[in-house]
């Protein structure tokens, strides 16, 4: 098998078990309660769909990187509902149950909404290179490896909560070596490219960062709790389904050295945005 195709079959596998893992530690109830507040529900919905790809598209404009490379960073702008916001929203003492809830519905609603933005967004970076996604591939790939799997995981946990209780633990430790040993395997494949990743392109990274937090502090409301929330879910963008996406679609290239690299610096960056957020107690 070609290490492309080993890379994207790995990351499906990995994606496919991390959302039956998230599935069965979330409630019915707190999934409920979140979407019943259509006012979050709404404003997450602009912040990580309209006002974050909307800002990236902007800056690839403005820093003119090669057009896969610019690919890459459009895949990670419209995957948000990243399973590492509610833990970051916990050491800010955020409100978690609100991360929680609007973590899932960013994620399920990514498997349908992602596609389709880029199916548009994309054609817009091409360039002279003929740069294209099949968006009925990616919308059926993200249904069984995203939404589906993560529905098992809350109907087990809403049916069977006892069987819920005793799968969440090694499912979750599942997950994290899973997510440890891809890293760790396209660090090695990749690292000639990572290796020469430019100033410039951090420069941009600082920047696609710093309007993601934007975007979730302006519309995450008055109260600090959902404030802090909807701030660290959508500043952490999904990674693992954008590799599904990007290797699916442009195997072996900056597309994916864009995601994964992008991938590293947002979550070393908000981790440590959260827990100084946590430990200043700002209440603004």
């Amino acid at each position: 098998m070609p290490i492309d195709k080993l890379i994207n079959f790995l990351i499906i596998i990995t994606l496919f078990e991390m959302m039956i893992a998230i599935g069965l530690s979330v409630r019915f109830d707190e999934i409920r309660k979140i979407a019943g507040s259509l006012s979050l529900v709404t404003r997450a919905a602009i912040a990580n769909y309209i006002c974050v790809p909307l800002a990236v598209l902007g800056l690839l404009l403005l820093f003119h990187p090669k057009p896969l490379a610019a690919a890459g960073f459009l895949i990670v702008a419209v995957c948000p509902g990243a399973p590492y916001g509610p833990p970051f929203t916990a050491i800010a003492r955020g409100n978690v149950p609100a991360a929680t809830g609007l973590m899932v519905i960013l994620a399920g609603s990514s498997a349908i909404l992602a596609p389709l933005l880029l199916f548009a967004l994309i054609p817009l970076m091409a360039g002279t290179e003929p740069l294209e996604v099949d968006a009925v591939r990616i919308l059926i790939t993200l249904l069984a490896t995203q939404l589906i799997p993560l529905c098992i995981g809350i109907l087990i946990r809403e049916r069977r909560p006892a069987l819920a209780a005793k799968l969440q633990k090694p499912f979750t430790l599942l997950s994290k070596i899973l997510n440890i040993l891809i890293l760790a395997f396209i660090l090695v494949v990749q690292f000639h490219v990572l290796s020469a990743v430019s100033p410039r392109a951090y420069a941009g990274m600082i920047a696609f960062l710093a309007l993601s937090l934007a975007a979730g502090w302006l519309l995450g409301g008055s109260g600090s709790g959902d404030r802090k929330a909807m701030t660290l879910v959508t500043s952490v963008r999904n990674v693992s389904v954008s590799l599904v996406i990007a290797t699916g679609s442009f195997p072996g290239s900056p597309a994916v050295t864009a995601v994964l690299v992008y991938g590293i610096f947002q979550t070393l960056v908000s981790a440590a945005i959260a827990l100084g957020w946590g430990k200043m107690f700002w209440n603004i």
